[in-house]
């Protein structure tokens, strides 16, 4: 009020209150509201003890405000930490998904989806050599794409986000696998345990794939952003 420093002399403020009211006085046409209010800041701040008490209220209020400040600040760059980390998770589970899930989902409906109708036409006579051939040249198309999505699987590291999708979905390939050996040792001796342990791996194999492609559904609806990977 008074605008003298911490450290001013009685003298200084004795000066500064006079200038003050003399500037403000109501016949110089100041405010009578004003000058009571230096009035009251002057005999705090004159008297020596009531002014050691003011200066101690305030360094005490200076510093509940400048912690406070303190605490803003570390709670805004903690926020602002959080946040870059979460969008630098989402994009890498975006890019796994993308590069890895996507194709690897792929390569997989194409060996569990026609598997039925080329099983169908064995059937018809599975001692028809020709019938084999063409059920064997399925089995090695699909070997084909086994290796290329144990290639993708291995390319690009799952992010923590995903560890329990990705392997989910590498028991799901593995499945798929075994019953590509399985069959193999159909063709070679017709051994029909073979053909049947084939069959339900790829059974359980497709389903395994339908719960990955429905977990992959939860996962867009978590980014909010109804991106699709097909």
């Amino acid at each position: 009020m008074l605008g003298v420093a911490p450290s001013a002399s009685r003298t200084e403020i004795k000066a500064a209150y006079r200038a003050l009211v003399k500037q403000h006085h109501p016949d110089a046409g100041g405010d009578q509201q004003m000058i009571l209010a230096l009035n009251a800041a002057y005999e705090i701040v004159g008297d020596q003890e009531r002014r050691a008490q003011h200066d101690r209220l305030r360094a005490a209020s200076s510093g509940v405000a400048t912690a406070a400040a303190t605490a803003t600040a570390a709670a805004g760059r903690a926020a602002r930490t959080a946040a870059a980390q979460a969008a630098r998770g989402d994009a890498e589970l975006l890019a796994w998904l993308q590069q890895v899930y996507a194709p690897v989902d792929r390569l997989l409906g194409q060996v569990i989806n026609p598997f039925p109708a080329q099983l169908k036409a064995l059937s018809a006579d599975p001692y028809d050599d020709a019938l084999m051939e063409v059920f064997c040249a399925f089995l090695e198309q699909s070997q084909t794409r086994l290796a290329k999505v144990q290639q993708l699987y291995g390319g690009l590291a799952a992010p923590a986000s995903a560890r329990g999708f990705s392997l989910s979905l590498y028991h799901c390939f593995s499945q798929v696998q075994d019953a590509l050996t399985e069959l193999e040792r159909y063709t070679m001796g017709y051994v029909d345990g073979y053909l049947h342990d084939g069959r339900e791996m790829l059974r359980e194999a497709k389903r395994r794939r339908t719960r990955l492609q429905e977990e992959r559904r939860r996962l867009e609806i978590r980014w909010g952003r109804g991106a699709r990977l097909d």
